[in-house]
């Protein structure tokens, strides 16, 4: 009974939480608040441009786009899924592919953003719709961009054959930011692109 006593508070023994994982959360939290604030403020204005085009004249949901954004996050989930198991090929690959399917995430945006600005003639001062629109879309675009330095530079060490299982943790670190940017993206998919749509499209 004694060796059961002796080996219960080693069994129970509490460690600090990662720091990496620690300061990722930390700094989501601090996000969260900002984006908050440009979706605020493109709710707000909604509908009180003067002059058009309004949002249902020129936004189509984006389900290519989203498409891609979504599926980054399965590949780079199972990307840390399969490091951790030591399956470093794979997690290349997976990795990879995340970097792919966010590039084409990109792609899209700025397809999107030519059609607005030559064809729409929407620009970020033609009117409040165009101001809140590419201030909100384009914050989100740039929460990308650095999300693919980081996996640009992941990748870099990843093909150096410096990536390992024990250094799962601080790619997770990665991943969750990740992970951040597509849900941020189905809230901005949600308020641009569904709620002003039908918004505009009931007071036309």
């Amino acid at each position: 009974m004694s060796a059961a006593v002796t080996a219960h508070p080693a069994d129970a023994t509490w460690r600090l939480p990662n720091k990496g994982i620690v300061g990722i959360l930390l700094f989501i939290a601090a996000e969260v608040s900002l984006f908050a604030i440009f979706l605020s403020a493109y709710l707000y204005y909604i509908g009180q441009s003067l002059s058009g085009p309004t949002p249902a004249e020129v936004l189509h949901f984006p389900v290519g786009m989203t498409v891609a954004l979504l599926s980054s996050s399965v590949t780079i989930h199972f990307a840390t899924r399969a490091l951790h198991r030591g399956a470093t090929r794979t997690f290349g690959a997976l990795w990879f592919l995340t970097i792919v399917l966010g590039v084409a995430f990109l792609m899209g945006t700025a397809r999107e953003w030519h059609e607005l600005i030559v064809v729409d003639h929407l620009t970020i001062s033609t009117n409040l719709f165009g101001t809140t629109y590419y201030s909100l879309v384009g914050l989100h675009a740039s929460h990308v961009i650095a999300g693919l330095v980081l996996l640009g530079f992941a990748m870099v060490f990843t093909l150096a054959g410096r990536v390992r299982p024990a250094d799962v943790v601080r790619l997770e670190v990665i991943s969750i930011y990740w992970h951040f940017v597509d849900v941020v993206w189905i809230v901005v998919v949600t308020v641009v692109y569904v709620i002003s749509v039908q918004g505009g499209a009931g007071g036309s």
